[in-house]
């Protein structure tokens, strides 16, 4: 992804108020002039979805273009902006069961209040939610929910990124932990949250784990240097105290980690469908987990792909940095 398209997938407040004032606009001078009425409504989604692209954690941006569709008669138009909330809300199967064999025009504004009221996209309003929860079940109905929710999507990552901010400075430091790793095996690629989780195990002194996860924000961003800074804080913190400062995990640490990672990325994984061949395949040369990269890539598990690659490079398979390079690409 080029960094334009990274800004956009990066909430920007400004920019998502000002399209959805001017979409506002347009819908209003489509109803005080009915000849222009057509062209107008045409520039007011357009400004719509630009707000959204440029500011999707602002539910007022989802509620204009789904006003504006239900203004259009526009039920299928609806349907989408509903099938796009949920899956920013990581695709939960009890939203999407909503979705089946409605009226979207006579139900569809009710479905993105409610959902809205479950799932506050603001993480501030969310947490206030998750405090008001008179039962006290509501940090484990979310930690319930995150272990089965598919955040593949970068804008759901984002989302539940910042919820997960607030649990660590709420001082859930275990929780954010457990379920920051579901978020990252299904987008690996989120440097920033590696860095976050980086950062506390340092904190807790947990060197092994966050040498780990700067290793992935180094290998994401290799511009950063996080993993080189982090030695270094750490041997200017060893000096005098060791004859031989320590350079990082052992090689079976990093294995186990990454191939612990892959393991959570097994529930939105791409089933393998069994193929009887119709004639005995030819010997290969190939290496067996060069097979299985090309496996997983062909059918799209890219999540799985990148942390086996990542395991083979740990252990010195130095041929599996072209593979490596190639799904992150196509992640991006």
């Amino acid at each position: 992804m080029s960094e334009s398209q990274d800004l956009l997938q990066h909430p920007r407040r400004n920019l998502g108020n000002r399209y959805r004032s001017t979409a506002q606009k347009f819908a209003r001078l489509a109803k005080k002039d009915p000849a222009r009425a057509t062209e107008n409504m045409g520039w007011a989604e357009q400004n719509a979805r630009q707000a959204i692209l440029h500011d999707f954690t602002d539910e007022r941006n989802w509620r204009c273009l789904a006003d504006l569709k239900a203004m259009n008669n526009d039920g299928e138009g609806l349907h989408a902006v509903l099938e796009d909330v949920f899956v920013v809300l990581g695709r939960d199967p009890e939203h999407l069961d909503q979705l089946t064999g409605i009226d979207y025009l006579a139900v569809g504004l009710e479905l993105l209040e409610a959902a809205f009221a479950r799932d506050a996209l603001d993480p501030h309003a969310w947490w206030e939610n998750i405090e008001d929860d008179d039962g006290g079940s509501g940090l484990d109905d979310f930690a319930e929910r995150c272990r089965r929710l598919d955040f593949r999507d970068q804008r759901a990552n984002i989302v539940f990124g910042r919820r997960l901010e607030r649990l660590r400075a709420a001082g859930h430091e275990d929780m954010f932990i457990e379920l920051a790793k579901h978020l990252l095996a299904h987008r690996p690629i989120n440097h920033e949250l590696w860095l976050e989780m980086g950062r506390l195990h340092e904190r807790r002194e947990e060197m092994d784990e966050a040498w780990s996860c700067y290793d992935q924000v180094q290998q994401l961003r290799p511009h950063l240097k996080e993993r080189d800074r982090f030695l270094a804080r750490l041997t200017g913190r060893m000096d005098g105290e060791e004859q031989r400062p320590w350079s990082g995990p052992s090689i079976e640490h990093r294995e186990a980690f990454l191939e612990g990672m892959r393991s959570l990325t097994d529930r939105i994984s791409v089933p393998l469908e069994a193929v009887t061949p119709i004639e005995e395949p030819e010997p290969s040369s190939l290496h067996p987990d060069e097979i299985a990269l090309r496996s997983l890539t062909e059918r799209g598990d890219l999540q799985s792909a990148f942390f086996l690659a990542r395991r083979l490079l740990a252990s010195g398979e130095s041929w599996a940095e072209p593979w490596l390079e190639k799904i992150q690409s196509e992640m991006k």
